[in-house]
């Protein structure tokens, strides 16, 4: 499938994977990218050493297209900048704010930008700032979220930039990926999928819950805090939903313990397993996952399916 992001990218198929923390390494990069999609490394807060030693590894996997997710509030996000620049990577998306003060030393290292948004607001702001495609994410994607479905978001997006759009959330089988071609998206941005592929380091646990997840198994988290985070339900979420309405009745809520509360629970669900106090990541299509594949399996399976639901909608339109 030809696109003009495919070309500005050099891949070969218009799925990206989503810079999930944690999850988002080398192993699951470089097969995606292998794949013939965008393989992303996430560097999260990571050190600028641990983000060099990702890259090498990525490297040396692979000698297709990848790109390195920067997370702009990263206490070290200079560092990483100046790394990722040295290194030769040429796709970088970002997150947690704008990569404008960036973007002259991305530009002349001929690096493309795609920051990922959450409003039309922010969209145009990243076109004016030089972004190249922008990453637009509704709330029904796992993780840190915005306050509009995807399915609304994305149109009003296209509409509003000249750059092309990446739809991100919801979009779980090819007939997803159909729909976001019709709302106007050049791509697509693909997480919770790419959690239970084989290659994936995620821990079994963690992939085992996906897996098991039924559609009104996922919740909001944080809304009290102006974070709001989608996860799945465990005793986690239930405990911590509990305080979030506790605070909320309180003239001055006590944000403290509920980022307490959070701490360390990202990690304990994908490497350590903890199904029940670990922030097990997800969106809502989780409930539409029943099997572990390659990433080569999942992209073929993306790609087939959304040719055969335009083409069939195609022909019943011509009838």
């Amino acid at each position: 499938m030809k696109s003009e992001l495919c070309e500005l990218l050099g891949i070969q198929y218009p799925i990206i994977q989503g810079a999930m923390a944690w999850v988002a390494d080398a192993d699951l990069a470089s097969a995606v990218s292998n794949a013939g999609g965008l393989g992303l490394i996430g560097t999260g807060h990571d050190s600028v050493d641990v983000a060099n030693e990702k890259i090498s590894k990525m490297k040396a996997l692979t000698n297709k297209p990848f790109g390195v997710n920067i997370m702009l509030l990263n206490p070290h996000v200079d560092a990483i900048v100046e790394a990722v620049i040295a290194s030769g990577v040429k796709v970088v998306t970002t997150g947690a704010g704008s990569p404008a003060r960036y973007m002259n030393q991305f530009k002349e290292a001929g690096i493309t930008v795609i920051p990922v948004v959450a409003s039309v607001a922010l969209a145009r702001r990243m076109e004016k700032d030089g972004a190249h495609a922008v990453v637009v994410e509704g709330m029904e994607s796992g993780g840190h979220i915005g306050k509009t479905t995807t399915i609304a978001l994305v149109p009003q997006v296209v509409d509003a930039v000249s750059i092309p759009v990446i739809a991100a959330g919801g979009i779980g089988d090819g007939r997803g990926m159909a729909a976001a071609f019709m709302l106007g998206a050049s791509a697509v941005q693909v997480g919770t999928r790419f959690v239970v592929a084989k290659e994936s380091n995620a821990h079994q646990n963690f992939k085992n819950a996906i897996l098991k997840a039924k559609d009104i198994d996922t919740v909001i988290t944080g809304q009290i805090t102006g974070h709001p985070v989608r996860v799945l339900r465990n005793k986690l979420t239930r405990e911590y939903l509990q305080v979030e309405k506790e605070e909320t009745s309180k003239e001055n809520p006590d944000f403290a313990k509920l980022e307490e509360m959070g701490k360390g629970a990202l990690r304990r669900a994908t490497v350590d397993g903890d199904k029940d106090y670990g922030s097990m990541m997800a969106g809502q299509i989780a409930g539409l996952i029943s099997k572990e594949q390659t990433c080569h399996d999942i992209i073929q399976e993306y790609m087939t399916e959304c040719k055969e639901v335009i083409l069939a909608q195609a022909k019943l339109w011509a009838e």
